[in-house]
């Protein structure tokens, strides 16, 4: 198990950490769940550079990332990744979850970024299951971890006590 991954339950917005990852919606106008809780904590600065990315460079697409500033919260930055809505799981949806997840490290790399916080992605109102989805997350950022030594922290961030029982078997799976 790489020791470079962390597990804690709380709220993302209060992590002082380089990079936090958001939730977000295709139009990055924030919404519900951890997108909104991340729109409200970082103000109006956060929602105006989203906007102009929308302007500059149309809606994003589910698995793709940007990267604005964190606005009001003691994060240094915030990466905007979409994930997908569960269809049932024939519409790509898994692959398409592990794209997030690797387009916001990649993004990372990309910024000189060495630590990042992720919540978790699409398993609220997306409904992605849960339990396929932490398989899929580990599995994706132990393989970027192996080949990418940049990143030094990687933290998920459980808001709910379902997904950090989830996250913590998980864990525990890899460390034996």
């Amino acid at each position: 198990m790489d020791n470079r991954i962390q597990l804690i339950k709380g709220d993302i917005t209060k992590l002082e950490i380089e990079a936090i990852v958001n939730a977000a919606n295709s139009s990055l106008r924030g919404g519900g769940g951890v997108d909104g809780a991340i729109h409200n904590a970082a103000g109006s600065k956060l929602h105006e550079q989203c906007m102009r990315l929308i302007q500059k460079n149309g809606q994003l697409p589910v698995g793709e990332a940007v990267i604005t500033e964190a606005g009001n919260m003691p994060s240094r930055f915030v990466i905007h990744t979409v994930g997908p809505t569960w269809h049932g799981g024939d519409h790509n949806e898994s692959a398409l979850l592990a794209k997030a997840y690797r387009s916001s490290l990649e993004l990372a790399i990309e910024f000189g970024l060495k630590e990042i916080a992720f919540p978790t992605i699409s398993t609220g109102i997306f409904g992605f299951p849960k339990e396929k989805a932490v398989e899929i997350v580990f599995d994706t950022v132990c393989n970027f971890l192996q080949d990418n030594l940049l990143i030094k922290k990687v933290v998920f961030v459980c808001f709910d006590d379902e997904n950090h029982k989830l996250y913590e078997e998980q864990l525990k799976k890899l460390q034996n």
